[in-house]
């Protein structure tokens, strides 16, 4: 049991070390996907816009079809989380 919980514990910081990783199956590996065909490409846009809109999403001041999809995924995340998103698929 105690190595169960341990590759579970393991397996669960692996898994979200990449601040992106939950961002992915929408988004693609690098930002490169129109999320469900309705957003906009990621990596396409400034750094600047990229952290205003996912802190809109998240006090619900931004987004369009796929808002309250997405203010469940940034409700999360803080200033930093958000720079280090922006610093990994925004160039």
């Amino acid at each position: 049991m105690k190595k169960i919980i341990l590759l579970s514990t393991i397996l669960a910081c692996a898994l979200f070390a990449d601040p992106y990783a939950k961002c992915v199956a929408c988004h693609g590996a690098n930002g490169e996907k129109a999320a469900m065909g309705k957003s906009k490409i990621i990596k396409d846009m400034t750094k600047a816009e990229f952290i205003a809109a996912l802190k809109g999403y998240k006090d619900g001041t931004y987004g369009g079809a796929l808002k309250g999809l997405m203010a469940g995924q940034v409700t999360s995340l803080s200033d930093a989380d958000m720079e280090a998103l922006a610093n990994q698929i925004v160039k």
